[in-house]
């Protein structure tokens, strides 16, 4: 991913609330959200270079999504960051442990913010936990304290022109009973923020201006994948993806999956 909005233990009836944009050349192959065959309780996409994934969310309650860290010129690490998605979704150990070994060996990949939630299930005593790994960041693992927050390209809550736009229209949408609706067009939005507003990340201004809306349509590269994540909390989970071509004003296809959490 590179841009994610979302409400933690923040609304009376949905224990997490995500929506986020996939940008990435359009010539990379990836496979639209599924259900995993090598991973049956997993559902997400799959990217078919490296394996990995960009988000995914598993039947136990655990949920993983990154981003990449924009840093123009950087090497890059040895592995790919799509298996910190796949990685945690298949895992047993706890989230904090997991956390942690990931942090300790943070340098195996390029600069990434990573996101990981340990839901609970239906009947889970223990309380949700949310954790937030970047190699570009010092303190961490760090826990995601409940409010809504966002990222992008940059560390967490970073103040961008678009992550906090969308920051903003996720905590409006809490509000709204047709929470899907205003979440796929925050996620569709193609307004450019002035100049002014841009960060400069090294790219030039052109590219800025490029990488600047929600919704990204370039030469080649640009917004993939928008999805949205709601989890109850009574354990109901609606996942959607919605799929975008090259140079398609709309949608091209939309994958859709509603299921309750493992009870335990």
């Amino acid at each position: 991913m590179c841009l994610i909005g979302f409400a933690w233990l923040a609304h009376p009836r949905w224990r997490l609330v995500l929506a986020g944009n996939r940008d990435e050349f359009h010539a990379r192959p990836a496979a639209p959200a599924a259900w995993w065959p090598d991973s049956p309780g997993v559902f997400g996409g799959r990217d078919l270079e490296a394996g990995g994934s960009w988000l995914a969310l598993d039947r136990r309650g655990r949920l993983a999504v990154v981003t990449n860290f924009r840093e123009p010129g950087a090497a890059p690490g040895p592995r790919s960051r799509g298996e910190l998605v796949a990685g945690f979704v298949g895992a047993s150990e706890d989230i904090d442990d997991w956390a942690s070994a990931v942090a300790a060996q943070a340098g195996q990949w390029s600069g990434f913010n990573l996101l990981l939630f340990d839901l609970g299930g239906r009947q889970d005593s223990r309380a949700p936990r949310a954790r937030y790994v970047s190699n570009r960041a010092s303190h961490v693992p760090a826990a995601i304290e409940p409010g809504v927050h966002a990222v992008s390209n940059h560390l967490l809550d970073t103040d961008w022109p678009k992550v906090r736009r969308l920051r903003e229209r996720v905590a409006a949408s809490l509000d709204d009973a047709a929470t899907e609706r205003p979440l796929f067009e925050a996620l569709a939005d193609r307004a450019i923020p002035d100049d002014a507003e841009l960060p400069d990340t090294g790219v030039g201004l052109a590219r800025e201006r490029l990488l600047a809306p929600a919704l990204i349509r370039g030469d080649g590269y640009g917004t993939r994948a928008s999805t949205l994540v709601l989890v109850g909390h009574d354990g109901r989970v609606e996942f959607v993806e919605r799929t975008w071509s090259a140079d398609g004003d709309a949608p091209v296809r939309e994958s859709r999956a509603a299921f309750a959490l493992d009870e335990r």
